[in-house]
């Protein structure tokens, strides 16, 4: 696990981490390339991109795109692996980089959280349903083997049943393979614990359920 940027500008209402880890900061170019080759020397041969934030790695005029053809250059790994990267700050280019490199496997984790763009909004999350789906489909046109896997959070709150059903639909309708499921939880000093119309305990649990079945099923039709 090679650890390029920690922190997190996005003002997420379910989430700490920015105030736990404060803001988004990369380390550089040149000291990442340095501990790959010190992995690489050490004989390890997969290398998994870490961060809190990793597409929105910066440095100076440098971005994430740079950063992942300069990995593609290092001698002695064979598998790069990229992790969680939120849907907006999936380029045309990245998508391309992977399909083209012979190290970068075809692999993505693309957070979703929800299927509906009324809970996104409550979410406060940089995407909508919309360009959730134009990514997923670009990335499978370009890379027809790659395994997506996304995360998603059910009974967040004022998620009524119509809007859970309208989530797992737009999952289903996408080339997911399989899906992370957590159950929303209060968290202090977050906005979500001001928003009303909470999701009960053993209804989350319910919905959680369904979506974990949903994921299994994904995997067997990917892993087929």
């Amino acid at each position: 696990f090679l650890k390029i940027q920690d922190g997190c500008d996005y003002p997420c209402t379910y989430c700490t981490i920015p105030l736990a880890r404060g803001r988004s900061r990369s380390d550089t170019i040149k000291n990442i390339l340095k501990n790959a080759k010190s992995i690489s020397d050490s004989g390890i041969k997969e290398i998994v991109i870490t961060g809190v934030n990793i597409g929105d790695f910066k440095d100076n005029d440098k971005r994430f795109i740079d950063l992942i053809k300069e990995l593609d250059k290092v001698s002695g790994i064979e598998r790069f692996r990229i992790s969680s990267i939120e849907p907006n700050l999936i380029t045309d280019d990245i998508i391309a980089t992977v399909r083209d490199s012979k190290k970068f496997v075809p692999h993505f984790h693309i957070p979703l959280q929800s299927g509906n763009d009324r809970i996104l909004r409550k979410m406060r999350r940089r995407y909508r349903t919309s360009l959730y789906e134009e990514k997923l489909k670009k990335i499978k046109k370009a890379i027809p083997n790659v395994c997506i896997g996304a995360d998603v959070i059910v009974g967040f709150p004022g998620e009524t049943d119509a809007l859970f059903n309208s989530s797992v639909n737009f999952i289903k309708g996408l080339p997911i393979s399989y899906l992370h499921v957590f159950s929303y939880s209060e968290r202090e000093n977050t906005k979500a614990l001001l928003l009303p119309n909470p999701v009960p305990k053993e209804l989350k649990k319910t919905r959680s359920k369904q979506i974990r079945i949903l994921s299994n099923k994904l995997q067997q039709k990917f892993y087929r």
